[in-house]
């Protein structure tokens, strides 16, 4: 009976809890960086929006000598899919906005509230130029990441909610 004893072969609950240990220090110092790693991509979706918002409005400017509209909508542009960011052009009021749904803009960069909300500080259109600018929440927190682009193409995060705290 002592010799089958001899053949079993296994861990001891200290190398076992070892083997915890290293994994949930790998994790921690993974996580963070895997979050910060989400975020940035979030913001490719204000990119990619204001890109097709530039797209829309050089072609509207084609066709009416002016980049003014009565509202966002009249401009044509809609973005596909749920958005993380509310898209203004021409201006912050409610008609302004491009963005057909708040489904997926969270508070509080949603206009649901606009009482709180802070809205875009540069958001214009004229004959001659425009600035629209898109804001969002894109990681849960209590800032909000905002970009704009111009009639020129200059693309600017103006809040960055990646960096913040």
């Amino acid at each position: 009976m002592l010799d089958r004893m001899k053949g079993n072969k296994g861990f001891t609950l200290i190398e076992l809890m070892i083997v915890v240990a290293i994994i949930g220090i790998l994790a921690a110092i993974a996580i963070p960086n895997f979050m910060t790693y989400q975020a940035k991509s979030r913001q490719s979706e204000a990119k990619v929006n204001l890109g097709g918002v530039f797209t829309t409005a050089t072609s509207y400017f084609a066709e009416n000598n002016t980049f003014s509209t009565a509202t966002g909508d009249t401009l044509g542009y809609k973005p596909a899919g749920t958005s993380r960011y509310m898209i203004y052009y021409g201006g912050v009021a409610a008609g302004n906005t491009v963005t057909p749904s708040l489904n997926g803009v969270a508070a509080p960069c949603s206009t649901q509230a606009p009482a709180t909300a802070p809205l875009p500080a540069g958001s214009a259109a004229n004959a001659i130029g425009f600035t629209a600018a898109a804001i969002g929440n894109i990681d849960s927190d209590s800032g909000c990441d905002e970009w704009s682009i111009n009639d020129v193409r200059n693309l600017t995060n103006e809040r960055n909610d990646v960096s913040l705290p």
